[in-house]
């Protein structure tokens, strides 16, 4: 089987969390903080972080028109939590002047659940990215979470009860995949190896 290499943005955010995850789900994982570096990638990770300051960076970087670019041309995408704002379309509660990367036909909320003091935990469904053990216990941080989905978009996770019971807060568009959560953070690498398992798909 052939390796593919994925990079994952390093200027902000949890990268050591995601290099390692990757490795670990049997990807190259390198990390992106130049332009140049998207030339030998065959996908894309964006972390969670603070987005308008992954914008802002990215900008400084001459790095955010390229990688725009690069998505726009079908590199596939994973992002989380900021980086599932960086990838979709439309934003609730931009900051004026955030711009997206785009490549999800979506409008994401920012901060849906609040802010760093209501992190919570929860149990979600995710029978597409594991059918025989759909089970996955997510962790979320100041996090967005999914107001519209477009025709092309499949849901793959919403939250099952509370007061947020129904709201999508994972969604995957052909190779791009977006999740409000954090799988890095929880040692469960089955969310990684759905997004590698895609690269690869796109990469034969």
């Amino acid at each position: 089987m052939t390796i593919v290499t994925i990079g994952v943005f390093a200027l902000q955010g949890d990268v050591r969390e995601h290099l390692s995850m990757l490795g670990g789900a049997g990807a190259r994982a390198v990390p992106v903080r130049r332009p140049d570096d998207l030339e030998d990638i065959d996908g894309i990770v964006l972390p969670g972080g603070e987005s308008t300051t992954m914008h802002k960076l990215a900008v400084s970087f001459d790095l955010f028109e390229p990688l725009r670019a690069y998505v726009r041309k079908g590199l596939p995408a994973f992002g989380t939590c900021a980086g599932m704002i960086l990838l979709a379309d439309d934003i609730e509660g931009a900051i004026k002047g955030q711009e997206t990367i785009g490549g999800l036909d979506v409008t994401v909320r920012r901060n849906a659940f609040g802010r760093q003091v209501d992190s919570f935990e929860a149990d979600l469904d995710m029978t597409e990215v594991d059918p025989t053990d759909p089970h996955f216990h997510a962790v979320f941080i100041r996090a967005p979470w999914v107001e519209r989905v477009g025709d092309g978009v499949e849901t793959l996770a919403r939250i099952a009860s509370g007061s947020a019971a129904g709201r999508i807060v994972a969604v995957r568009q052909g190779s791009v995949i977006a999740t409000s959560f954090h799988p890095e953070m929880t040692g469960d690498d089955r969310v990684h190896r759905y997004f590698v398992e895609l690269v690869g798909a796109a990469a034969a």
